[in-house]
């Protein structure tokens, strides 16, 4: 059993910035971000445009897109690099959100920052060949200014904020799902962190030190090196398992992790037939609404079409990488 994407929503926040406008913030002169990290703008949520609300507006677009009632679904799967609040979770919020609060729709969240879409398909595959849902809606939000130290420039002018989301319908007796592989290297985990929120640090012994840490933190050479390294090899044993050979790619869909990783990607992966996917100069890297915000974009220009071999690869903090083929 595989699933069929019926429909795909994309949303970002009504403020953005240009880049002029970050160079004034970072105190650098006027170009000095669109020539050092390719950004033009970005949005930035404000007001009450919370992780929650951008997934719910994604997600009525998604809807509307397969026409179905949100009433129609089976599960929300919430695949949030930073989840809204610790609990509950963004799912059960964005459930509300859609009327749904007295449905009993089973809503949960998955984690796997930036590649958090990529694990909520895998799990709505393995939830339809289990024959427990019909319908799935996954729903990506992100609100990365949340966290943002403008400090250090090359871990907060690359992000923005945004939502996606992209409801599923099972297909029996389909081969449409045909690779899914992830992996994880935790000797790199410190290269990008948020360690405060969690259960590590106490606010109430050190407040101070609780807040230092509740700024994203990122060594972007070392996250570059330890995925770079490790990226050839994945990709190898990802497309064996999918029984395809690199020219068999039509489409390639990855993750906006920065301007640079999406040029390596390009030099690395010149087979795929329509090419790669790039959203990042007016986007940034919207952690884990970046794959499924770049998905979008495809279907809607038509750049991805039925029946065409798509491939979805990104990396994350942990470090991790992770990939899956799929026809469309």
């Amino acid at each position: 059993m595989s699933f069929r994407i019926c429909g795909t929503g994309a949303v970002q926040p009504a403020l953005r910035l240009s880049s002029t406008e970050i160079d004034r913030r970072i105190g650098q002169a006027p170009g000095w971000t669109a020539q050092h990290f390719a950004i033009e703008s970005r949005a930035v949520a404000s007001g009450d445009e919370t992780s929650s609300s951008l997934g719910t507006a994604a997600a009525h677009q998604a809807l509307a897109a397969a026409g179905w009632a949100p009433e129609q679904l089976d599960v929300i799967i919430g695949a949030c690099g930073v989840m809204e609040q610790p609990i509950p979770g963004t799912a059960c919020l964005v459930q509300r959100r859609l009327g749904l609060g007295q449905s009993g729709i089973a809503a949960f969240d998955v984690n796997a920052t930036c590649l958090s879409f990529l694990l909520a398909l895998d799990i709505a595959a393995l939830g339809f060949a289990a024959r427990r849902w019909q319908r799935a809606l996954i729903v990506a939000a992100d609100v990365a200014s949340a966290a943002l130290d403008f400090r250090t420039p090359e871990a907060s002018v690359i992000f923005g904020d945004g939502a996606a989301a992209v409801v599923l319908e099972a297909q029996i007796e389909q081969n449409d799902w045909r690779a899914y592989r992830f992996e994880t290297y935790g000797e790199d985990a410190e290269a990008c962190q948020l360690a405060a929120g969690g259960t590590r640090l106490h606010p109430h012994d050190d407040l101070p030190r609780f807040l230092a840490h509740a700024k994203f933190k990122m060594d972007g050479q070392r996250l570059f090196k330890a995925t770079a390294r490790r990226f050839p090899d994945f990709l190898t044993r990802l497309l064996a398992q999918a029984g395809l050979t690199a020219d068999a790619i039509d489409l390639v869909i990855p993750h906006q992790a920065s301007a640079g990783a999406l040029e390596y990607l390009k030099r690395n992966f010149p087979q795929a037939r329509k090419g790669i996917i790039d959203i990042f100069a007016h986007h940034g890297n919207q952690i884990a609404a970046s794959m499924p915000s770049a998905l979008h974009a495809a279907i809607t220009t038509g750049r991805l079409q039925r029946g065409d071999t798509t491939l979805f690869i990104g990396s994350s903090a942990g470090v991790s990488l992770g990939g899956a083929v799929l026809r469309y």
